[in-house]
């Protein structure tokens, strides 16, 4: 049996290990956002950071994203506030409001298969940003 270390450990008691398995890998927070200056909603959109593998829904260059993307974000209990334009599949955002982890996350499953099977990743959504144009022809209407 699998521990669930995230059912019996806070974010702020947990390995760096395990925090970093949080991550299901989806790509969603790796999708450009549009904010909106008025009412500070925030707006996905389908286009993924230049350094997201679109297939793999994995970064490039992951241990030096912040070198090549200035405005890259770095999921830490130091920005917790910020958690609230996370996706409500992510994992930190449903532990920190006490929920649990979704079904398909690979914690559970043991990979991401069923993750991208069942359309919880952006695999087959995100266009590059090399092609994308503007922003705001890309916003996305379905849930994330």
């Amino acid at each position: 049996m699998v521990e669930k270390f995230w059912q019996t450990k806070t974010l702020a008691k947990m390995t760096g290990s395990e925090w970093e398995s949080l991550c299901d890998g989806c790509g969603k927070c790796c999708l450009h956002k549009i904010i909106d200056d008025e009412s500070e909603e925030i707006h996905f959109t389908n286009v993924a950071c230049e350094l997201l593998n679109t297939k793999t829904c994995r970064c490039k260059k992951y241990e030096k994203r912040f070198k090549y993307v200035f405005d890259c974000f770095k999921v830490t209990l130091d920005d917790i506030d910020a958690f609230h334009w996370l996706p409500e599949t992510c994992a930190y955002k449903r532990i920190l409001e006490g929920r649990d982890i979704p079904e398909w996350h690979p914690l559970l499953t043991g990979s991401q298969s069923e993750m991208h099977k069942l359309g919880y990743s952006i695999r087959g959504k995100a266009v590059a940003e090399s092609q994308a144009g503007d922003l705001e022809d890309h916003i996305i209407t379905f849930k994330l």
